[in-house]
């Protein structure tokens, strides 16, 4: 009897000791937040990124380029430019290469100090509107009007360099949207904008920068309404973004009768891009409800989802850039049909692998 008062006299005492103690919990450390900001224009066409300055066009109606720092701080803009709508970066980051479809014109400028430093006549009534970069080359999708457009070629090889226009083995509706390889100069891919369905073309380049057809897709397995299109660095795997399935889908460059794995992200993709170091894919869709840009694992496991304004902001086509340590995602979104607002860049926090 008195070892069971003694008991309970002690878990009396341990229980009350307890509850007088401040039990502290550990720090919670936040997550990182999408950073947005304002740009000094309403719509703009393309967005890409060195690592520490991000550039976004202003588009066909804008004479500037707006330039943030890393996060999304904006530090200036260049100034002067007549349409500039798609930006290419060389593969050292150093240089970015401006289609300027208002002068049928495409110039280059030095990311560092912001000076212009070289412009490249592709011809009046062109109309430039894409660009790729394999090296010794820069190509650009061009054409004005319906059926007129092809794909041409800037030779950097050369001094003074020399364009080539009417490469493409086949005409498109529109200038055709290009894309090319971090690791491989040997492949260029090209596809149908707005078609249903809309093709996409993969060639490879030869030694003085001749275009042979490797390998297209059919009008079975193409998207309707291409929207935009990418290669994985090794430029093996070849994706597209169109308004319909709904859909991100890949497929092998050797082949592209055959599909890859499908990355869902609702109704209606309209960009897409790969991560510098080949494992991730950014999806973007144009939402007024639901999330605007998915991050996906190459196998097409979700990462993360973000939404960029519901009605009032969605993702500009195509607006969609990785930096290059896979960290952050850039997207472009604006008012969407009407251009009456500013439009944003926002900064997302990509989680680590």
């Amino acid at each position: 009897m008195r070892n069971s008062k003694r008991f309970t006299a002690l878990v009396t005492t341990l229980v009350a000791g307890l509850a007088g103690a401040a039990i502290t919990p550990a720090a919670a450390v936040a997550a990182p937040v999408p950073i947005v900001t304002t740009l000094p224009f309403s719509n703009p066409f393309d967005v890409a990124t060195t690592g520490d300055r991000v550039f976004v066009s202003g588009g066909s109606e804008s004479t500037q380029i707006a330039v943030t720092d890393a996060a999304g701080k904006l530090t200036g803009t260049v100034d002067g430019l007549e349409g500039p709508t798609k930006l290419q970066l060389s593969n050292d980051r150093k240089t970015l290469y401006v289609a300027l479809r208002a002068a049928g014109k495409i110039a280059a400028f030095d990311t560092g100090s912001l000076l212009r430093s070289a412009t490249y006549d592709i011809g009046e009534g062109t109309c430039p509107s894409s660009l790729a970069y394999t090296g010794r080359f820069i190509w650009f999708g061009y054409g004005c009007g319906g059926w007129e457009g092809n794909i041409g070629r800037i030779d950097l090889g050369r001094h003074p360099a020399v364009v080539t226009k009417g490469l493409a083995d086949t005409t498109f509706y529109t200038p055709p949207l290009l894309a090319s390889a971090v690791r491989n100069t040997k492949v260029l891919l090209a596809g149908d904008e707005g078609l249903s369905p809309s093709a996409t073309i993969a060639y490879g380049i030869g030694t003085g920068g001749t275009l042979t057809r490797i390998s297209g897709t059919t009008s079975e397995n193409s998207g309707g309404n291409g929207q935009d299109i990418a290669l994985n660095p090794a430029g093996t795997i070849a994706f597209s973004a169109s308004g319909a399935p709904y859909h991100v889908q890949s497929y092998p460059v050797a082949d592209m009768t055959q599909t890859g794995t499908a990355y869902e992200t609702g109704a209606y993709p309209s960009a897409v891009d790969i991560s510098r170091d080949g494992t991730r894919v950014a999806g973007g869709v144009f939402a007024w409800y639901d999330p605007d840009v998915f991050v996906f694992t190459l196998d097409g496991a979700v990462v993360t989802q973000f939404e960029l304004g519901g009605t009032d902001h969605t993702l500009v086509p195509g607006a969609l850039a990785w930096s290059p340590n896979g960290r952050r995602l850039y997207a472009v979104s604006n008012d969407g049909y009407l251009h009456t607002t500013p439009a944003q860049l926002h900064v997302l926090p990509v989680p680590a692998a």
